[in-house]
């Protein structure tokens, strides 16, 4: 008994040193992410009037070695100096420049803060995602190759080649986009739409319905908001344009009767009342953003108001 609880005794300062140990360690850690920060905000050379300001501080590589164990915290710093960064340009545009269109600003630092983000956490699924979905728009080539890259990292992760497909799909290289979704549907747990999907690259790649079917994989999957608003614009803009096609057929029903174009929506309001269509309180038909659609050249077509968020493309 006095054995044992004299073993016991004897053990508690070993513990509790090397228990003080492991702290001095962790704090040491992080007082050196902290450091390694406070020391790169304060060599930031003058700003370059070409990007604004904003600057990426290392490479990928360089800030993988410095920040040792931590990695990941690092990595989530760099995703979300990504998605301020284009938050940022999107607010000081003259025009509101809608997520589809980000090739419009001056974005070129978004390839590298993607890039260092999964270059400092290899598995950082959301910023391959982010880079095949929103990057092609901006810069084309990063874009395939950070998706290739966490395709070469994470070779099981079917998602990356659907990204991937998805990627070719835009670009119209059908034959491209099915060889990733075939790679992609033999992995262990690739749900089967995969396999149907490479089918329909090959046969209906450039329908509407099958885009509908890519941007609503996109929009139910888990990910980024501002990756899921761009598949519901997208999704809003391909029903619109089955919405526009029915509305047209109305328009020139009516003219080939009438002898003229409707002169306003209300003119046109029972047909289109059997159509389904949304309406407001003057019969103008609706778009899938709740928008009242217009009546253009001499009132025998119609188009988005300038107003509305479906895309206009």
């Amino acid at each position: 008994m006095n054995t044992a609880i004299k073993n016991t005794r004897s053990s508690g300062p070993g513990q509790s040193a090397r228990t003080l140990v492991l702290i001095f360690v962790i704090i040491a850690g992080m007082s050196g992410v902290v450091s390694m920060a406070r020391w790169l905000d304060s060599h930031r050379s003058k700003p370059d009037p070409s990007v604004e300001g904003e600057r990426l501080y290392l490479a990928g590589q360089t800030v993988r070695r410095l920040s040792l164990a931590f990695n990941g915290l690092v990595a989530d710093w760099y995703w979300m100096r990504a998605l301020q960064y284009v938050g940022g340009k999107v607010l000081s545009a003259p025009a509101h420049v809608p997520l589809e269109n980000l090739g419009q600003l001056d974005l070129r630092l978004l390839a590298p803060f993607l890039d260092t983000a999964t270059t400092l956490d290899p598995q950082f699924m959301e910023a391959y995602e982010y880079a095949a979905i929103v990057l092609p728009e901006v810069d084309l080539l990063e874009a395939i190759r950070i998706t290739k890259k966490g395709i070469a990292a994470n070779p099981s992760a079917w998602r990356l080649y659907h990204h991937l497909g998805y990627i070719y799909w835009r670009q119209g290289d059908f034959q491209t986009a099915a060889e990733a979704y075939g790679q992609g549907a033999v992995l262990p747990g690739t749900p089967r739409w995969m396999e149907a999907m490479k089918a329909r690259m090959a046969t209906e790649g450039g329908s509407r319905d099958l885009a509908r079917e890519i941007y609503k994989r996109i929009y139910n999957e888990p990910g980024d908001s501002t990756v899921k608003e761009m598949a519901e614009r997208h999704l809003m803009q391909l029903d619109s344009l089955d919405q526009r096609e029915a509305i047209r057929r109305v328009l020139t029903l009516y003219q080939s009767k009438a002898g003229r174009c409707p002169s306003s929506w209300r003119e046109t309001e029972p047909v289109l009342r059997s159509l389904r269509l949304p309406m407001d309180s003057t019969g103008a038909p609706l778009d899938p953003a709740g928008t009242a659609y217009v009546l253009v050249n001499g009132n025998c077509d119609v188009d988005i108001d300038p107003t509305s968020l479906v895309p206009r493309k």
